[in-house]
């Protein structure tokens, strides 16, 4: 396989025991990957070699994890993954609000990293699927156009991330009907994620503050309370 058609993966992280076995494991398993060992250089490798995915740790010197993916959040949307020794809820919370698409605490085992990077990268190409799609909803404030990937607010263009997207067409897709928390964890993020609920609250949540007049008060996403969400039209 050459260069040109492997996945690019970034991986940035102080950790070079860590960095030498990431870049071992998934050259081998046919990755093309760059390393970083701090944020500042992370994100001019973002710049240089345009990756499909970037494995950011939380916890380095001078610029931390968290200031990185703020900055990678105002130029792209290519997929994050936070890699940290600290697994508190809290912080994973923090990590998705900020607009990670996934959040792996320390230590982990390569296959289930290796998962989580297929996951995430099946999601950013089913996201791309929808370019194919003439779904769209449009009302006097909110204009939701799958054809041609475009989301509006008031007449200004909405900045998604892959998964806020997917999360959004899927639920305009099926607008007016009650979607489980287990079918929309299963359509965005795949059948690994089947269990976490959590994740389906904060991107409804980052949605809401994207697309609702009112964020306290959704009239689109609507919540039912223990069992799912629906769009509302």
């Amino acid at each position: 396989m050459s260069n040109e058609s492997k996945p690019k993966l970034l991986v940035v992280d102080d950790d070079l025991r860590l960095l030498r076995a990431l870049e071992l494991y998934f050259d081998g398993r046919g990755y093309q990957v760059f390393k970083a060992r701090e944020g500042s250089e992370g994100l001019r490798s973002l710049y240089r070699c345009h990756p499909d995915l970037v494995c950011l740790d939380v916890m380095m010197p001078k610029m931390d994890g968290w200031e990185v993916l703020r900055r990678i959040r105002e130029m792209t949307d290519t997929p994050v993954i936070m890699l940290t020794a600290r697994g508190e809820e809290e912080e994973r919370v923090k990590g998705l609000k900020l607009g990670a698409d996934d959040y792996l605490p320390k230590p982990f085992s390569m296959r289930e990293l290796e998962a989580r990077v297929e996951a995430v990268l099946r999601r950013a190409v089913r996201s791309d699927d929808h370019r194919e799609r003439e779904t769209t909803y449009a009302d006097t404030y909110l204009t939701i156009d799958t054809e041609r990937v475009e989301v509006r607010c008031g007449g200004e263009l909405v900045d998604l991330t892959p998964t806020e997207q997917k999360l959004l067409f899927f639920l305009v897709e099926n607008q007016g009907r009650l979607l489980s928390f287990e079918e929309i964890l299963r359509h965005v993020w795949g059948f690994e994620y089947t269990d976490e609920r959590g994740y389906v609250r904060l991107y409804v949540w980052r949605l809401r503050q994207k697309i609702e007049p009112d964020p306290a008060e959704p009239c689109y996403i609507l919540t039912e309370h223990g069992m799912g969400y629906r769009f509302q039209t």
